[in-house]
Order: C-alpha cells, then sequence, then structure tokens
C-alpha cells in the first residue's frame, strides 16, 4: 500500500496542474487574440447610421470580405464595418450580466453539493459534509489532472480508503458512481434527442480514423452513445445478476489477440465488479433514488453553467437566445461535446474543449465573444478545482495520516 500511496501521491502533486493550465489558458488565448482584430460588416438598424454598402453584384454578401465593400457618405450605407475588439467593447456589465454570472456560479456550486450529497448516500453517511467536500474535490482535482479518457476514478478509491472508507466498499462506490453518470447520459440524450432531434447536432466538422476507418463528428458522437449504452448495460446486468458469468465472459473476449493487452487491467474489472456486487446487494429503493436524483441534480447543473453564461455575454436588447428551444438545443450540443472531451488525450481535455465549446456553441453568442466565453466557462467549471484541490491535498494527506496511525494503533 505505501507505494501505491506514494505513487498516487506523486500523480496528484500539485506541480502538475501548470501543464493543463498552460495548454487550456494557451488555446482560449489563441482564439481570442486571433479574432480580436478580424473585421466584419453588420447591418445596421433603423434609425443607424451605416457607412458601407457591399459591391459584389450577384454574389451572396460576406461579411468579412474587406475588399467587396465600399465605403459610402457618412449614413448613407445599409452595414458598418467593426471589430471584435469593437464587439467586447459592447458587454453591458450591468445588473443583468451580473445575475447570469451569478447563476453560472450558483449552477457549479449546485453541482458540487449534489455530488457531496451523492457521496454521502454512496457511503451509508459514513462521511460528514466537510469529509465530502474533500474527497469530491480532491476526486474532481484527480480527474483534471487526467486524460479525459482515463479520468480519476483510480485515484478516487484511494481517496476514500484513505478517508476510512474499507477498500472493497470504496470499490464499489467508484464504480456506482460512473455507472450513475453514464446512467443519466443515456437516459438524457435520448430525451433531449426526442426534444431536439438530431438535424442541427454537429455543427463542427471533426474526423477520427479508427480501424481503418474514417468517422465525422456525427460518427465520434454515436460510436462513443453505443459503446457507453453497451458498456453500462453490461456491467448492470453483471452487477445486479451474474457477476462472475459476467469476468468469465470479459475474459474469453479480451483473450482475443487485438485485445490481449489488456486483460490483466480486465481481470481487475471483472474482480470489482464481483466486490461492487457483493457490497450492494439489498440496498433499499431509497439508497437508489437519493443516489439517481443526486447525479441528475449535478449533471444539469453544470449543464446549464453555460446557458447562464450565454445570457450573461448577450446583449438583453438583442439576444441570439430567444427561447426554451434555444436552451435545450445548447444543452444538447453539450452532451454532444461530452464524448469528443471523453475522448481527449490531454489533461482535464484542455484546449480541445475551448476548441469543442468554440465550434459547437459559436451561433448562440454574440460575433466575437466565442473565444471569451468559453475562457470564462473554463475558468468557473475547470480551473477551480486545479487550485482548489491543490491547497486541500497536502492537508488532507496530513490529516489523513494521523487519523490512520490512531486506527493502526486500536
Amino acid at each position: 500500500m505505501a507505494v501505491k500511496e506514494k505513487d498516487i501521491v506523486r500523480k496528484l502533486s500539485p506541480k502538475r496542474i501548470i501543464w493543463p493550465v498552460l495548454l487550456g489558458l494557451g488555446v482560449a488565448a489563441f482564439l481570442l487574440i486571433s479574432n480580436l482584430n478580424d473585421v466584419r460588416f453588420e447591418p445596421v438598424a433603423e434609425g443607424v447610421c451605416g457607412d458601407y454598402i457591399w459591391a459584389g453584384e450577384g454574389q451572396v454578401p460576406d461579411i468579412h470580405d474587406e475588399d467587396l465593400w465600399e465605403e459610402t457618405e457618412p449614413c448613407g450605407g445599409t452595414h458598418r464595418m467593426r471589430t471584435y475588439k469593437d464587439t467586447l467593447g459592447d458587454i453591458e456589465w450591468g445588473y443583468y450580466a451580473a445575475f447570469w454570472l451569478f447563476m453560472s456560479l450558483l449552477a457549479m456550486i449546485t453541482r458540487d453539493l449534489a455530488y457531496m450529497y451523492r457521496i454521502r448516500v454512496l457511503t451509508d453517511y459514513e462521511l460528514s459534509w466537510r469529509r465530502s467536500f474533500r474527497v469530491i474535490m480532491l476526486w474532481e482535482f484527480a480527474s483534471a489532472l487526467s486524460p479525459g479518457i482515463v479520468g480519476g476514478s483510480g485515484v478516487a478509491m484511494f481517496i476514500l480508503n484513505r478517508e476510512g472508507i474499507k477498500l472493497g466498499k470504496s470499490t464499489a462506490i467508484v464504480l456506482v458512481s460512473a455507472l450513475l453518470d453514464e446512467l443519466f447520459y443515456i437516459t438524457m440524450v435520448a430525451v433531449v434527442l426526442l426534444a431536439v432531434g438530431t438535424s442541427d447536432l454537429f455543427p463542427v466538422s471533426m474526423e477520427m480514423e479508427l480501424f481503418g476507418v474514417t468517422l465525422g463528428t456525427k460518427g465520434i458522437f454515436w460510436l462513443g452513445y453505443v459503446f457507453i449504452f453497451l458498456m453500462t448495460t453490461a456491467i448492470l446486468a453483471g452487477i445486479f445478476t451474474a457477476p462472475r458469468t459476467l469476468k468469465y465472459l470479459l475474459l474469453q473476449i479480451f483473450r482475443l489477440p487485438l485485445l490481449r493487452r489488456w486483460r490483466y487491467q480486465v481481470i481487475e474489472v471483472g474482480d470489482d465488479i464481483i466486490t461492487t456486487s457483493r457490497e450492494l446487494r439489498g440496498k433499499p429503493f431509497a439508497y437508489w433514488a437519493k443516489a439517481f436524483g443526486a447525479t441528475y441534480a449535478s449533471w444539469t447543473a453544470r449543464y446549464w453553467v453555460v446557458n447562464f453564461l450565454i445570457l450573461a455575454f448577450a446583449n438583453p436588447h438583442n439576444p441570439l437566445v430567444t427561447g426554451f428551444a434555444d436552451h435545450m438545443l445548447i444543452y444538447a450540443r453539450q452532451l454532444v461535446m461530452w464524448v469528443i472531451m471523453l475522448i481527449s488525450p490531454t489533461p482535464g481535455s484542455a484546449g480541445v474543449a475551448e476548441f469543442a465549446f468554440s465550434g459547437f456553441l459559436r451561433e448562440f453568442i454574440p460575433m466575437g465573444l466565442v473565444a471569451a466565453l468559453a475562457l470564462v466557462w473554463r475558468l468557473i467549471s475547470y480551473y477551480p478545482y486545479l487550485f482548489i484541490g491543490a491547497v486541500v491535498l497536502p492537508r488532507w494527506l496530513k490529516a489523513t495520516a494521523k487519523k490512520r496511525k490512531a486506527r493502526s494503533a486500536e
């Protein structure tokens, strides 16, 4: 255990936050700076002076092609020339923006409180609110330092065990937490797709090659969704019906030449499923209802952070988000973004998240503010966990070390 502990403490070293911070801020700064002086021509409202007219006969006006716009006499045109820097200056930093910024922060607090409540439920209230706060912050810290596809689950078992939760129960809690998150995603995607359809879900063109097949954005999403659905269904069936049978089937599948390299990891997964099945046997309905409710509250609050930020940056007199249908589409696109971020190779999806944000949600954000809003989004939803975790970690290690010594002396 000492070697494992040393290894995990090294992985959680506060020094490691520098790379995701630099990568994420670097991409955000590049997007922001590269757009500040770009020119566009926007139509003027009635009663507002325009100084430019379109000179490209027989063509659809290109708002970015400076060569095909002619300057007219003052107030003699239909458009005006603007830069993204001008748009930043147009933000009304008044009560309207302040209210929605506050709502976005409140949504993040709600997310963390819901996660804290869920961990208390899953541990049968062995953890106090204070200890739950430390566990969730360190869990998020580990996730922020790990590539999206890896996450912080392995470290979470160590955190819970160090807090005094038995190893078998810690394993079950981490696995059930992941399953609850996947169940939220599976069910919510189904609900949202029924509400908004799929025609407007994929505004970004992306490509990924898998086993010689090139997948576009839609293909990446559906592949990820089907994989999550099948994996979650199999693990749920294994946990609640036949855990040993599932372990046997997994081992047979991973005997295949292409998959053999992961066989030892699959043995560990099979053991975890058996342990989880034993720990969860006989849990009452209220246990699951509370855990599901907390999961839905947490993820819903997390996604609505973006909706609130878009409202904060919007011009209240000329909003781009005009109703509930637009908000649902923003919500749906975030579900698609989540799969893209999940397969990211960078820590905490740094860099990829900012790029995906600007591509998927551009049409709902005033021109020129996409990169700025993406940066604010990550400042609220990602970077705080890096810095809170770096502060909490050394104190937590010291406090839990004393408790472990006291328990071993008894």
